[in-house]
């Protein structure tokens, strides 16, 4: 009889012991849903950092377009600049040769009479012969006038001997000049310049019929 009160005080012992809750230890690892709530939580941080890096490089791009539209402007507007520069330096040229064509015409005609005194000045000395400093103050004259022409770029225009251009000469006569070519320069009525290459005064001439 005590016997069997003992075994069943030891059968009620061990279930009791079998419904008590198991404790994990200090060495034991996490449960299943601690690591995926981890590893969740891993996920969405490495997504954030994703879209922010998107969002940076986007950003990035958008700097870049800016700059590029930028540089592409101030090329363009340095472009403008320069083209404008340079049309200013040649209105600039334009308007001096203009000027410096205009002060020549207006000296041509005296140049003009400086070599018809000159022209004269043989049949003057044979009538006198104190005339002769009076006609080397003309000869200066016209040396200066010459080197001063020549410093400004203008040359005279070769008429002599040449077949009429019209670009450079105006025919005002013709006559006929035996053994001589058809159109051919054989006479100077006013001699012609020319600065660089533009024509300021067309040579008059008589040519050859």
């Amino acid at each position: 009889m005590f016997m069997r009160k003992k075994v069943s005080a030891d059968i009620d012992v061990h279930a009791e012991n079998m419904t008590d809750p198991v404790v994990a230890g200090p060495g034991s690892g996490p449960l299943p849903e601690d690591a995926c709530a981890s590893e969740a939580g891993r996920e969405q941080e490495a997504g954030q950092y994703e879209v922010r890096i998107a969002e940076l490089e986007a950003e990035l791009a958008k700097q870049r377009d800016q700059l590029d539209k930028f540089r592409d402007e101030l090329l363009r507007r340095a472009a403008d600049f320069e083209n404008f520069r340079k049309q200013k330096e040649r209105e600039s040229m334009m308007a001096g040769t203009r000027a410096l064509e205009s002060t020549i015409r207006e000296l041509l005609p005296l140049m003009d009479d400086v070599k018809r005194v000159l022209q004269n000045a043989p049949r003057i000395l044979e009538i006198t012969s104190e005339a002769k400093p009076y006609v080397d103050g003309v000869e200066l004259l016209k040396r200066n006038f010459d080197n001063w022409l020549e410093g400004k770029g203008v040359t005279e225009i070769k008429s002599l001997g040449m077949k009429l251009d019209v670009h450079y000469h105006e025919a005002i006569s013709m006559i006929e000049v035996p053994d001589v070519e058809s159109e051919t320069i054989v006479e100077e009525y006013q001699t012609g310049y020319q600065l660089g290459d533009r024509v300021i005064r067309h040579a008059r001439v008589i040519v050859a019929s």
